[in-house]
């Protein structure tokens, strides 16, 4: 510690508990707006599935190719499509949806780097968030599904939370599909082989994930979960 750090230390030592200032309590205020401007806009949409993936997936990707029919398919069976709103894998989803004339809608994220909102979006359905927390009740509240292509950590972020308030029955069960068994697999053999062999989770939470590769095996999924239980919007 510099003598700088010490004699900001004690200056804060030395005020009393009322004398400390913050702006934290200041920023609940944007937080609840954002969580009013989704949920006016997001409770009106009807049944949707939400595309997850990477925003660094190029157009020529197979793995882009294949989100974009999964979006188009999506809404021929009577789905909209909620996506991150940005490029990549999002961009596709939004792109399919628009193709087959569905909902298309987009939950954004400012970011410094690598985050703008696609062109396929429908007009009044583009939301920008800061908070990513926010952004995440948005995608859990408002879907019927989650398909997950290949990502990053953000991804990752989305699947997990997702896994873990349907594993601790926070929210109800819903269909949680991974697209492209390549690159699943590691994931899913380590979870087996760390995660349930340490008592870590329990073999029937792996029951709550389906794995596939086309987009034919993510429709009948979706359409076979909700064969067994009620397809109701949430709102």
């Amino acid at each position: 510690m510099t003598n700088d750090d010490r004699k900001i230390k004690e200056k804060f030592q030395q005020k009393t508990w009322n004398e400390i200032k913050t702006n934290d309590s200041w920023a609940i205020f944007k937080i609840m707006a954002e969580f009013v401007a989704g949920y006016e806009t997001l409770s009106k949409i009807g049944p949707c599935v939400s595309i997850f993936g990477s925003a660094r997936t190029k157009p020529d990707s197979p793995y882009y190719i294949l989100a974009e029919e999964i979006a188009f398919k999506l809404t021929q069976s009577g789905f909209g499509v909620i996506t991150g709103g940005g490029p990549g894998i999002m961009e596709a989803g939004n792109k399919g949806a628009n193709r087959g004339r569905g909902l298309s809608v987009g939950l954004n994220i400012e970011l410094p780097f690598e985050q703008h909102d696609n062109p396929w979006i429908d007009r009044g359905k583009s939301l920008d968030f800061d908070y990513f927390f926010v952004r995440k009740v948005m995608f859990v509240k408002y879907s019927q599904g989650f398909v997950v292509m290949p990502g990053g950590f953000g991804t990752m972020d989305e699947l997990f939370e997702a896994i873990t308030l349907i594993q601790t029955k926070k929210i109800g069960k819903f269909p949680i599909v991974l697209v492209g068994r390549k690159f699943w697999s590691g994931l899913i053999d380590w979870v087996k082989t760390t995660l349930i062999e340490e008592g870590n989770i329990s073999p029937k939470d792996l029951e709550l994930i389906s794995i596939v590769d086309t987009e034919e095996e993510v429709l009948e999924v979706i359409n076979t979960f909700y064969k067994k239980y009620s397809l109701s919007p949430n709102f």
